[in-house]
């Protein structure tokens, strides 16, 4: 069995049995790399944690391996059949927490179900009592079905962000108002503010300012006939292929 160190540039390193299910399927990204590979996982959860803190990502809190430990250990809480799972715990132990870390459930209806908080959400909303004692059950196919809803809606967020950016530009008049010039000015305030945020070592004032330079960028883009995706992929494109290393924080190409 191969463990893959992926790249998806710019937003994380992390660590996978199946690239294809797991970044592509699941996260939505077609375009990644492959930092290592290994039949290893206690290799391949050190190199994962290597190339976070290399990039500059933030560092997982449990290692690959802990992660598919606890997994392993998660299995004895539930009890799966073909149509059903069912919790082996009492309804009191049932809360968002608990769903969260049980992290995965595996194979369901030969899908694994990874658990974030609006899945938990819904799993919780969704419990059946069962008829021959006070465990707690889900229908399987249902909780395939709310899974793939959630990964397909969490692509078209992705994919119409971009969209809805130059859609609220264009009702508020910014493209038949505005220019490139007046957006790059307000490009260099929002960079101003994100500066400030980083000094400040406030969190939300990053994200915010972040999303503010991305919302300027995707505006000045179309002012100048060009989509951003497009100056995305264009960029990608040149650096994917660029060899270098890390100086004082840095990444400096050869």
């Amino acid at each position: 069995m191969m463990y893959y160190i992926y790249h998806i540039i710019g937003i994380k390193v992390g660590c996978t049995r199946d690239l294809k299910r797991r970044v592509e399927q699941e996260q939505g990204y077609k375009k990644y790399s492959i930092l290592f590979k290994s039949d290893d996982i206690s290799r391949a959860s050190k190199a994962e944690r290597y190339y976070q803190k290399l990039l500059s990502y933030k560092i997982d809190p449990d290692s690959y391996e802990e992660l598919i430990n606890k997994k392993q250990y998660n299995t004895m809480l539930l009890n799966k059949t073909s149509h059903t799972t069912t919790f082996k715990v009492s309804k009191e132990k049932l809360t968002k927490q608990f769903m969260l870390d049980l992290i995965v459930i595996n194979d369901v209806n030969g899908t694994d179900i990874i658990i974030n908080e609006e899945l938990a959400n819904w799993m919780l909303k969704n419990l059946k009592q069962s008829q021959f004692s006070n465990e707690m059950f889900l229908y399987n196919q249902s909780l395939v079905n709310a899974y793939e809803f959630l990964i397909e809606n969490t692509k078209l967020k992705n994919e119409n962000n971009f969209d809805n950016i130059r859609n609220w530009a264009e009702e508020r008049g910014l493209y038949k108002e505005g220019d490139s010039k007046t957006q790059y000015i307000k490009l260099q305030e929002e960079a101003g503010e994100l500066a400030r945020a980083i000094l400040k070592k406030d969190k939300e004032e990053v994200i915010d300012a972040i999303g503010d330079i991305v919302v300027v960028l995707t505006n000045l883009a179309h002012l100048e006939g060009l989509k951003i995706e497009d100056c995305i992929t264009a960029a990608y494109n040149v650096i994917k292929k660029r060899q270098g290393s890390m100086v004082n924080g840095t990444f400096v190409k050869n």
